[in-house]
């Protein structure tokens, strides 16, 4: 998809605050740092519309971007931070369940999770917890340009193991976005989930 028209509309942290014109959602989880900003903008051809930060946790809501004014991509709170406190990470977790187990509009979540390591024990919770609910799920191994071609199938190996991957439910695609790699791909299934 070429993408020439995106905004971000707003940012929720309640139902009350979520788009109400009933478009087709992805929600992008993953652990803060995973480069949920950097595929978003990837995605979306633009190079500060979803802000990078060197300082994990810095998005605190729900993040609806417009795209196309045909569907939603909604930023989630990146979880594995440190600095935030518990009082404040029930919040958010509490936050992000009511959004996916109750959004009748959200089509699919693209799961990020580094494909230079083993998935985190949260990484693991939240993919297991979007297939518990039956959400379609596109399990995207960034930053794969950091690791040699001939260890791909490897990489694929740990990460499908330690999620206990469904392919009945579930999709596997590696992305870069320094190289685009897997650009095209993840599209391809964000079209088919519309």
């Amino acid at each position: 998809m070429e993408v020439h028209n995106v905004e971000i509309v707003m940012s929720a942290v309640s139902p009350s605050q979520y788009p109400t014109d009933g478009q087709p959602e992805f929600a992008l989880v993953g652990r803060s740092n995973v480069g949920k900003s950097s595929l978003t903008n990837t995605l979306i051809n633009r190079k500060g519309l979803a802000r990078t930060s060197s300082q994990p946790g810095k998005t605190q809501t729900l993040n609806f971007y417009h795209v196309e004014e045909s569907f939603y991509f909604v930023d989630v709170p990146g979880y594995g931070y440190a600095k935030v406190s518990k009082k404040k990470r029930e919040a958010f977790g509490q936050m992000i369940e009511t959004y996916i187990s109750t959004r009748k509009q959200l089509r699919g979540v693209i799961a990020l999770v580094d494909a230079r390591h083993a998935p985190s024990q949260e990484d693991v919770m939240m993919y297991q917890w979007l297939d518990y609910y039956n959400i379609p799920i596109l399990v995207v191994a960034t930053k794969s340009d950091k690791i040699a071609r001939g260890k791909f199938n490897q990489a694929e190996s740990i990460i499908k193991k330690a999620l206990e991957f469904n392919p009945e439910n579930s999709t596997f695609q590696f992305f870069s976005s320094q190289t685009k790699a897997g650009k095209d791909e993840v599209w391809q299934w964000i079209e088919a989930h519309m």
